[in-house]
């Protein structure tokens, strides 16, 4: 087993007075050569905007961007005629394909809006831009692990062109779950934590910390505390 671990006060940081966003990843003036992407995730952004403000019209083309809402409400609209709101418990995906406009905005003009946006290289080029967007059943994640993503649209939550799966759970202070990676051979998975802290494989992980792990078949997940956790299993070869 190989693993990365990137505490989350080592993230990128910056504050434009109507978006304070830390980056796990190298985006925008938050250069690092070691934290380019894990495998195909290449943006995990944890974005709180501020209320009545967001992000105005801007394009994307050949990538998979998924956000999902941990507090507030976010408003989407995009060239597809899509427009939408999207909040805690909901998961919404694009495929951006040969090219897509959209914005995002904080609804509300009283409270701030927290979302992760996360970006993933398609296993498909110039594909037809798409839109798709679900509510989560909660119960279905209290001390399990719900899946909210994968390659098929014939399965459990949204579909995205690649060969990755994301679950989410929301733990019990002791309670351990374990994951069986869908494709050991070719996937890693990168753990972020929303809230609480838990160990997984030996690690001591923290609110906000991210830990990535492959060349391993399962991994195993102990809540220390009360913990909220995201999975993400992607192909680490583009």
């Amino acid at each position: 087993m190989k693993s990365v671990l990137h505490k989350a006060n080592t993230r990128g940081h910056a504050n434009h007075g109507w978006l304070d966003t830390n980056h796990s990843f190298s985006f925008a003036n938050y250069y690092n050569s070691d934290r380019m992407h894990f495998g195909v995730l290449r943006v995990l952004n944890d974005d709180t905007v501020a209320p009545g403000r967001g992000f105005g019209t801007h394009p994307h083309d050949n990538m998979e961007i998924i956000s999902i809402p941990l507090q507030g409400d976010l408003e989407h609209k995009d060239s597809m005629g899509n427009t939408a709101v999207i909040k805690e418990g909901d998961v919404q995906v694009m495929s951006a394909g040969t090219g897509v406009y959209h914005s995002e905005y904080n609804r509300n003009k009283d409270k701030e809006v927290k979302f992760l946006q996360i970006w993933l290289f398609p296993n498909r080029k110039d594909v037809q831009p798409r839109y798709d967007q679900i509510t989560l059943e909660r119960g279905k994640m209290h001390n399990q692990l719900q899946q909210v993503l994968s390659p098929s649209a014939e399965d459990e939550g949204v579909w995205i062109h690649q060969n990755a799966w994301f679950h989410m759970a929301q733990l019990d202070a002791g309670k351990t779950v374990d994951y069986a990676l869908k494709d050991a051979t070719n996937n890693g998975v990168y753990a972020f934590l929303l809230d609480g802290d838990v160990t997984i494989e030996g690690q001591s992980l923290n609110r906000r910390d991210g830990y990535g792990l492959w060349d391993t078949q399962h991994i195993q997940i102990k809540a220390d505390s009360n913990a909220k956790v995201l999975l993400m299993e992607v192909p680490m070869k583009m």
